[in-house]
């Protein structure tokens, strides 16, 4: 998995997308409540054998995160260069190869995240999954 991880980040270094982000692209945690930003992690990942292959389906989770004070304008392009950069991709993983890498789904929603609920951290959140199918060297 970690080199998939890998492979990804490599992908997202000095992207569109990660452009978009002013570079706030993290894996599993993010390093500031700076927006935008996106956060991508494992969702899950179930091995799948057949008589000669061994292949990884591997779901992988991007969370898109901008200001609500900045429109829907900022989020839609940020997802927009997201699938440009990541739908029907091709990715070097070292010791694997990719069979595809695919859109699966994407939920839109919108969150309060300011502790006294005053408003003033409305967000738009939305979380955009990718199914990726790699085949061990």
């Amino acid at each position: 998995m970690q080199a998939l991880i890998d492979a990804i980040a490599v992908k997202l270094l000095d992207s569109v997308v990660s452009n978009d982000c002013g570079g706030r692209c993290y894996y599993d945690t993010a390093d500031s409540d700076d927006l935008p930003r996106l956060v991508y992690s494992i969702v899950s990942g179930v091995p799948d054998r057949t008589f000669t292959e061994l292949y990884h389906d591997i779901l992988i989770q991007f969370d898109l995160f901008s200001a609500l004070s900045a429109g829907k304008i900022e989020i839609i392009t940020m997802y927009a260069d997201l699938i440009s950069l990541m739908d029907e991709c091709s990715l070097s993983i070292t010791g694997y190869t990719l069979v595809w890498c695919r859109e699966q789904n994407l939920v839109t929603m919108v969150e309060d995240l300011s502790a006294l609920q005053d408003g003033s951290s409305i967000i738009n959140h939305w979380v955009v999954d990718f199914e990726c199918r790699i085949s061990k060297n």
